[in-house]
């Protein structure tokens, strides 16, 4: 099994040429399934994980998530990255807080983004200050920790291109090593963003984009979000549903190599 300094060595070095897909497990389980599947690493997905708490996404604890960490950590030795959020609070040393915890969990990478979940997003300076802290907490650990900072701006009703370009440029000068505006729709968003920064970007998928069109972009990652759970959740209640109104079980013979996918990662 890869130490963690090693795993953090190996997500580094994912960064520095090509693009890669980094796909967003909920729980352990779906962690060893994506592992054994090939990917070279994992990032949770806060909507995703809080899902899994029977929650709306913004309504797990930190406890909760560094608990969720440790379970994948425990299953898998792919490099994993986090969704803080906004790293559970408002003050930068909340933020400082949120990435030891993780990073004691097992964790070599973790996002913070510049939304509080009162229904704002943070004045620029604000929102600098907070990852300046975050990548202080970060360089001060015994491996080389992945900081991605985030602009909400376009998820969250503001769909301000230059706007969320200042202020990825503002957080890598902060010294975060990746950055990334989840919500861009079109390549033309994706190519200025990519251009406008000195940093990798990473992207969050679309449906209609390819990883080859994203890529060809400029993207260094792309990451898919809550948009797998909701894939399996869709596919439970398709099956629910059937159940329910017409009595057919069919889609219940479905089958899976659970042997041959849980055979390899760790089982401590």
């Amino acid at each position: 099994m890869s130490s963690q300094a090693e795993k953090a060595a190996a997500f580094q070095a994912l960064h520095q040429r090509g693009a890669f897909v980094i796909p967003n497990p909920w729980d352990a389980g779906s962690a060893r399934v994506l592992s054994a599947l090939g990917f070279k690493a994992l990032a949770t997905t806060s909507s995703g994980f809080a899902f899994t708490l029977g929650r709306l996404d913004g309504m797990a604890t930190l406890d909760e998530v560094v608990a969720h960490v440790a379970a994948i950590t425990d299953v898998s030795d792919l490099p994993l990255s986090v969704d803080l959020e906004n790293g559970y609070g408002s003050e930068p040393e909340e933020a400082a807080r949120a990435i030891q915890r993780i990073a004691g969990a097992g964790a070599v990478g973790g996002s913070i983004e510049d939304y509080d979940p009162s229904g704002t997003i943070y004045p620029q300076e604000q929102a600098v200050e907070r990852i300046a802290a975050a990548v202080e907490a970060a360089n001060a650990l015994p491996f080389p920790f992945t900081l991605t900072a985030r602009a909400e701006n376009h998820i969250r009703g503001n769909p301000n291109l230059d706007d969320t370009i200042a202020r990825l440029q503002a957080f890598a000068a902060a010294g975060a090593d990746v950055v990334y505006a989840p919500g861009l729709q079109t390549i033309d968003e994706i190519r200025t963003l990519c251009a406008a920064v000195a940093k990798p970007v990473n992207v969050l998928a679309v449906p209609a984009l390819s990883f080859s069109e994203i890529a060809a972009a400029g993207a260094r990652r792309v990451s898919v979000g809550g948009s797998l759970t909701w894939v399996a959740v869709r596919a439970m209640a398709d099956a629910a549903e059937a159940i329910r109104d017409d009595g057919n079980f069919s889609a219940l013979s479905a089958r899976l190599p659970l042997q041959d996918w849980f055979q390899g990662g760790s089982q401590r």
